[in-house]
Formats: C-alpha cells, sequence, structure tokens
C-alpha cells in the first residue's frame, strides 16, 4: 500500500483540503519573508550611500524623468508629506534635483542628476544580492513557482480591496 503524501491531504469527504481549510499562518510568513528581504535589500543599499525608500524613486525617475512628487508619492504607495521628506534628503545627497515645470511655475517636478543614474547599477547589484541570498537552496522551478503563486495572492488581495 502506497504512503499518502503529506502535501496531499484530504478533507472528510475525500476532496482534497482547500488552502483556506489548513492551518497555514500565511499572512505571518509572507510579512516576515518581506520584513527581512527589505531589511537586507536595506543594508546593501546603505552600502551604496541609500536608504530604505529611495531605490524605488530612482528606478521610477530613470523610467520617466520629471515627475511630480505627488506622481512619485502615487506610484511608489506612500503619502505625499513622505515623500517630499525623501526627495528632501535625496536632494541633499545628491541624487535628484526639484526644477519648477517649464508651462507651469506653480508645478515642482524631481529630476534624477547624474549621482542619481550612476547609483542605478548600484541598485540593481544590491538587489541582486538580496534576491541570490533570498533563494539560496531553492531550485530555478520553486523560485518560478513562489514568483507565479506571490502574484496570484498579490492579485487576490488586490481584488478584494478594490484596486485590481
Amino acid at each position: 500500500m502506497a504512503k499518502k503524501d503529506k502535501g496531499d491531504k484530504k478533507n472528510k469527504s475525500g476532496k482534497k483540503k482547500d488552502a483556506g481549510e489548513g492551518s497555514l499562518a500565511l499572512a505571518p510568513a509572507v510579512t516576515q519573508a518581506a520584513r527581512a528581504m527589505r531589511t537586507l535589500l536595506s543594508r546593501n543599499l546603505a552600502d551604496c550611500g541609500l536608504y530604505a525608500g529611495q531605490d524605488g524613486v530612482i528606478q521610477i525617475l530613470a523610467g520617466e524623468d520629471g515627475l511630480t512628487p505627488g506622481t512619485l508619492a502615487q506610484r511608489l504607495g506612500v503619502k505625499a508629506p513622505t515623500m517630499t521628506r525623501t526627495i528632501g534628503r535625496m536632494e541633499v545627497q545628491g541624487f535628484v534635483e526639484r526644477r519648477a515645470d517649464a508651462l507651469d511655475a506653480r508645478l515642482t517636478k524631481v529630476f534624477l542628476t547624474e549621482a542619481g543614474r550612476a547609483s542605478l547599477d548600484k541598485i540593481a547589484a544590491a538587489a541582486a544580492e538580496c534576491d541570490r541570498q533570498a533563494m539560496k537552496g531553492l531550485s530555478g522551478k520553486e523560485v518560478k513557482t513562489l514568483v507565479r503563486l506571490l502574484l496570484a495572492v498579490d492579485e487576490n488581495l488586490q481584488s478584494a480591496t478594490g484596486r485590481g
């Protein structure tokens, strides 16, 4: 008689258990993993002179330079005052500069400086090192499956909050 795989649990009716039926602690596990990844990424970025969250600003501006602080805040999912403080700090560090909009001087736009552009490779290296550490011991197939599942979880949660 073949042994039953532990991952193939069935309920009393003989049907496979739904993931929601088990005692899985999904939210704490995902939260802790995300927190650990962000901590390591922040440590790696600090070696480049960047603080947590600044990498996202630089990456967005690298794709589309000259955005307003409000647009940056919206894209990064932070509040406008937080973005204003981040931009101020980054301006002092020399990564970005603020300029009045050419068509509407009431608007302020944020642009990458040469130092900001030069930090893109460092950000990519810091993220790659974080990924390498997170994937240690996992096969390529397992990583692909994990990413696919996390994207599905994110989509489920986005639709539940009305943002998907």
